[in-house]
């Protein structure tokens, strides 16, 4: 049977939008900023025509009001499922690339060289999401196998869980960077899982910032 996958990530928050952007793991909760509610409502219109079986979602509210938009349209209630929570980015929640670089040089350099060893200080590192987001999802559609599923989740987790599909594994997830509320078609049939779609956000063209 033939499974399709919509992985997206959540739609903008304020600190999604900040010049630098602030490091944002599961340790805040903020909503939507405005843009971030105008593209989930155009991911919403692009998904509509879709016959879309099942939501699920992080139970962080940026994740949640996405999937709460998105659903709309299909009359579903978006499900939770706390292992799609993103990153526990530790002592560097709120802080941006920039801080960490000036005032941890050290931590910054062993992260960028393999997070998926040397995570976020206090926090998970890329192997640790990979493994509890890829064996959530795997579920998800072990369980509607037949059906068309959406899922909403974070940077993070989508990347780690694509940089598995793709064969590149955790360490080399960065090279994974996906849009807010940008939309990756992933495929299950016969025992294999490819994806057809990364990162596509033409849908958000007409949404001004």
């Amino acid at each position: 049977m033939h499974t399709t996958l919509y992985l997206i990530r959540h739609a903008a928050t304020p600190a999604n939008l900040q010049t630098p952007a602030k490091l944002q793991g599961c340790r805040s909760n903020p909503d939507l900023a405005p843009l971030g509610v105008r593209q989930a409502t155009a991911t919403r219109d692009f998904l509509a025509i879709q016959p879309i079986d099942f939501i699920y979602t992080s139970p962080l509210r940026r994740s949640f009001r996405t999937a709460q938009i998105i659903a709309e349209p299909h009359g579903l209630v978006p499900i939770t499922v706390n292992e799609l929570t993103e990153c526990d980015v530790g002592l560097w929640e709120g802080l941006s690339w920039e801080e960490i670089k000036e005032t941890e040089p050290e931590n910054y350099a062993r992260y960028h060289a393999d997070p998926s060893v040397y995570g976020y200080r206090g926090g998970e590192n890329f192997r640790q999401v990979y493994d509890r987001a890829t064996h959530a999802i795997d579920e998800i559609i072990a369980h509607h196998e037949g059906s068309t599923i959406v899922v909403v989740s974070h940077h993070i987790v989508n990347r780690t869980f694509l940089a598995g599909v793709l064969g590149i594994g955790p360490a080399r997830a960065r090279i994974v960077s996906l849009e807010n509320c940008a939309i990756s078609m992933v495929q299950h049939q016969m025992g294999k899982t490819t994806i057809s779609t990364l990162n596509a956000s033409f849908h958000l063209q007409g949404v001004a910032a």
